[in-house]
């Protein structure tokens, strides 16, 4: 479906000025944009509650007062994984009628590959093109499969950029997030290039408070899907791992041009460390007060 050009020239220009307003790249803002009016269209379509929200875009889900910039999609299929069947399926999705935004969505272009390496799990890689007026929008949507989520995804509205009608979506629980990314970092080990990883449950550590007895058993589940070995002692947490990717974690900062979080990773790992060391030992030891409280910035009480 063809999006109107004066459609696509207004949405242009309230970006453009939205864009000078947050004092943001335009094209950051414009692919913020275009991933929203995707899900939007997933949404409305009859495959909704095959896909669970996972990722970044969470942060904007849960209002975040800090938000990692991405660049693409991440769901958790509850579907067929063959590529074929997906393919499918997105084609449906950007074919789907919607109040005119502007966006204009290739199926001819949709595209899905494996990805394994380097990945918290097997899973899709969807690629195609979109358009807004001449500006062309390269879409990624990372699929995975198989994965658990505690508590169970509910339903939440990801804020829009421009005020239009919100995509309604499955999330995914702040506890499964945590877990996942521990386990891929315990997993990963000394070779853990991820920063995103350690960043990103700094931030949710220092914004959200966590019941004990939830968040481990989120881990404990997650790990046992993922047939991962819990340790106390993950390398992430070794005085040299964290010397060797100091250069590495002032490079993310740069990247994500966060003036916020800390500039010294090894301050990064401590509160980690402060965060997730109790329930590594607990778990271990198949023990612990569940009924204890992590508040925010400040502490297990």
């Amino acid at each position: 479906m063809t999006a109107p050009r004066n459609v696509a020239a207004s949405v242009r220009q309230r970006l453009l000025n939205r864009a000078r307003t947050d004092q943001r790249p335009f094209d950051e803002l414009l692919r913020y944009y275009a991933m929203e009016r995707f899900l939007y269209r997933l949404s409305r379509s009859d495959h909704v509650e095959r896909f669970v929200l996972k990722g970044a875009l969470l942060l904007r889900v849960w209002d975040s007062p800090l938000q990692r910039p991405t660049m693409d999609i991440d769901l958790l299929g509850r579907t067929s994984n063959r590529a074929e069947e997906i393919e499918d399926l997105i084609r449906d999705v950007i074919g789907i009628h919607v109040d005119a935004d502007g966006l204009d969505f290739d199926p001819a272009s949709v595209r899905a590959d494996r990805i394994t390496a380097d990945a918290d799990y097997e899973g899709l890689r969807v690629r195609f093109e979109g358009r807004l007026g001449t500006a062309r929008i390269h879409m990624q949507v990372d699929i995975g499969f198989g994965d658990v989520v505690f508590p169970e995804p509910v339903v939440a509205e990801l804020p829009t950029v421009l005020g239009d009608r919100a995509p309604r979506l499955l999330c995914y629980s702040r506890e499964s997030v945590v877990a996942e990314k521990l386990e891929a970092m315990v997993r990963h080990g000394e070779l853990n290039s991820r920063m995103k990883d350690f960043y990103d449950i700094w931030l949710l550590s220092r914004q959200y408070e966590f019941v004990a007895g939830i968040l481990s058993e989120a881990v404990r589940r997650t790990f046992e899907r993922r047939d991962s070995s819990l340790s106390r002692h993950p390398a992430a947490f070794d005085p040299s791992f964290v010397e060797a990717k100091q250069v590495q974690w002032s490079a993310f900062l740069d990247r994500i041009r966060d003036e916020q979080a800390p500039k010294a990773f090894r301050d990064v790992v401590a509160e980690l460390e402060a965060f997730l060391g109790p329930l590594l030992e607990e778990l271990e030891s198949e023990g612990g007060e569940g009924g204890r409280r992590w508040v925010a910035g400040k502490g297990w009480a």
